[in-house]
Parts: structure tokens; sequence; C-alpha cells
């Protein structure tokens, strides 16, 4: 198996088109072509990852947290991320994050965060602007064919359904040129065609394969066909979580709940509520973003890391705000990753790093 493989799989799950604009994940050190011996999953790539890759034999690190965040204008070892760089590169060692991309995703990092407390819900703030909607127009004889291989090709998924699609009856009319190559019809006359227009939606990010499979699978010289750009929020992809917890409980029992269940030693949060704690709301990472879309679905509690002194202050008596840390938000998504990863690959070891990243420590 080459790199590219296991990168294209990893972009299956999380594509490198939801990333946010200033994050950098993907590929960030390696060559696509080299062969994988064997991939060493970690929340952040540090040095220690890398010694660690190189004693496990793993000449690919998949990491959460990209060590390339910002622009290198060197590479002389002055820092940790220059210096992991230059110990990967040294010792053919690939490295690739899947960061932003793999927090909107699927199944993503506030999803797993939330299994691990047992919330069962949806995603908080679904994307916008990543689905589009296309239409074309096929004979009735070809329209099965077309239809199956753009379903192949990742178009028709709503939700829990898939291989959706709206079809009409129409006459298409159209003359060929002296030029042209008509599968229908003679050139320079006038032709009409029992026709099929079909509309389907699919994601953003796939528009040219959709457009490729098209082309390929249409009996036409040229394809008629409209991309519409959609404002529907796209369910499954976004950011943060929310759902509600099997029984309500005090904030008091809430704290200690959330404490047990993710192995915390502390959590900082707002002044205990009166009221119990059903509705909960939580981002992995730095979250602090997704607050007011959790006051407003009504949560009683959010989850995240990395809030600021001032941002506690913004749970204003409505809604306990629990930052329960970056690292502790997240490293869950190892586990994820590792299953992902084996159910796909079964020739190379995929290992979970053991190496303790979080910079972070409780006195």
């Amino acid at each position: 198996m080459k790199l590219a493989d296991v990168c294209r799989s990893m972009e299956q799950w999380a594509p490198l088109a939801w990333q946010e604009s200033y994050d950098n994940a993907g590929l960030l050190v390696g060559d696509p072509s080299m062969e994988v011996k064997g991939v060493l999953i970690s929340l952040d790539c540090t040095e220690e990852v890398v010694d660690e890759a190189i004693q496990k034999g793993c000449n690919v690190i998949i990491s959460h947290h990209p060590i390339v965040f910002k622009g290198l204008k060197s590479l002389t070892g002055k820092n940790y991320v220059e210096r992991t760089v230059i110990k990967a590169i040294q010792h053919q060692v690939a490295l690739y994050a899947s960061h932003t991309n793999l927090d909107h995703a699927p199944k993503g990092v506030s999803y797993h965060l939330a299994q691990n407390i047992g919330l069962k819900g949806k995603v908080l703030l679904p994307a916008e602007n990543a689905l589009k909607q296309l239409t074309y127009y096929v004979p009735i004889p070809d329209q099965e064919v077309v239809r199956e291989a753009l379903h192949a090709a990742g178009a028709g998924n709503i939700g829990e359904y898939s291989a959706c699609s709206f079809a009409s009856e129409g006459i298409g009319r159209f003359t060929p040129s002296d030029e042209a190559n008509p599968v229908i019809g003679q050139q320079g006359e006038a032709e009409e065609v029992q026709e099929v227009k079909v509309d389907m939606i699919f994601p953003s990010h796939l528009e040219s394969t959709i457009l490729s499979t098209l082309k390929k699978a249409h009996p036409y010289e040229e394809v008629a066909y409209i991309i519409h750009s959609l404002s529907n929020r796209w369910n499954e992809v976004g950011a943060g979580f929310i759902g509600e917890l099997e029984e309500a409980m005090t904030g008091e029992d809430f704290i200690q709940f959330v404490k047990k269940s993710l192995g915390l030693s502390a959590i900082r949060h707002t002044p205990i509520l009166p009221k119990k704690i059903k509705k909960v709301a939580l981002c992995g990472g730095a979250g602090s973003f997704l607050i007011p879309e959790a006051k407003r679905q009504g949560a009683d509690a959010y989850l995240t890391g990395d809030l600021k002194y001032h941002e506690f202050f913004d749970g204003e008596n409505s809604c306990m705000l629990c930052d329960i840390g970056h690292y502790e938000s997240e490293v869950m998504i190892k586990d994820a990753i590792h299953t992902y990863l084996s159910n796909i690959f079964s020739n190379f070891a995929v290992l979970k790093s053991e190496t303790l990243t979080n910079p972070v420590r409780y006195a």
C-alpha cells in the first residue's frame, strides 16, 4: 500500500475541503508514492512521537493537530516544530494531519466526545454552502446507467437515505451542427427525444468528480446540465454536537459524571445552576465560538476546552460552561481513527501512540 492510499482513505471520511481557512490539514511531510510499513496515530505530532514511530517500525504518523500550522521560514531546529519536521524527514517518516476537517466530518471529534458521555443527538451547527444540486437531462433508456454511476460517485445522499433523486419526463430538442457527431439525430436536422430531467444533491467538494462521472456515463456528445449552489444546511457535517442525557442530573452530579466518564482530574466550570442538566452541547478542542449556538438551542451545559476568563461570563446563568481541557476533549479521536483505518487496511500495522503529548499538568 502507498501513502497516497492512506491519505485518500482519511479524506473519504474527512475531506480537506471541510477544513477551516486558517488550517493546514493533509499530508505535511512525505512522498505519496512511498510504501507504507506501519501507521502510528497520535493527537499531536512531537519529537517523542516520531521517536516512537521509528521504534515501532511505523513510517507514517497520522495526528489530529498539524505540526506545521503556520508557515515555516527555515528548518534549523530552533523550536520543537522544526526539530520534529527535521527528524521525520531524516528518518523518512511521513506526517499527515486531519484537523478541522475531522472536527466537521460525520462521526468526527465532537461525536466521539459525545459517545464517551453517552450523549445521543445531532450536529450543533451544521455546515452551510457544503451542498450543491445537479440537474441533468438524459434519454429515458439511459437514465438508470447514468443515475447509478452518479450515486456511486457520491451524489444523492441525504442523511440516512442514499440513492436519492427526483425525475420528471419531457421532450429534449436540439439541432446538431455539421461538426457534431450525434448519438441520436442527424447533422443539421432538428431532433426531439423523450428525456428525463434528474435532480440530485451532492457534496460541493465532489463537483469535479461528479461532472466527470456524468460526462463519462452519459450517451450524448454534449451533456446538458445545471449546477445550483444551495443554502441548505448539511445536518451530518458541521461543528459541535448537542443531545440529551439518558437521565437529568444536578449540576454537581453532572460534573462528577463527566469527570468519571472522561477520566478527568479537574474541570473548570461556571457556578452550579439550580436547574437539572439534561440537554448538553459540546465541542472538542477550542469551542468558545459555539457558546451562543449552544445557548440558543437550550443547552443546560456546554463542554469544550480552552475557555478564557471572560468567556465564562457568557454562560449568563442559563447554561453551565465546562472547560474540560483541549487534550482531554479530543484524545478519544485516536481510537476512532485507529478503528477506521484498521477496518480498511490489514496488510500493515495501525497502532495508537502511547506517548502522552498533553503539555498541560494539574498540580
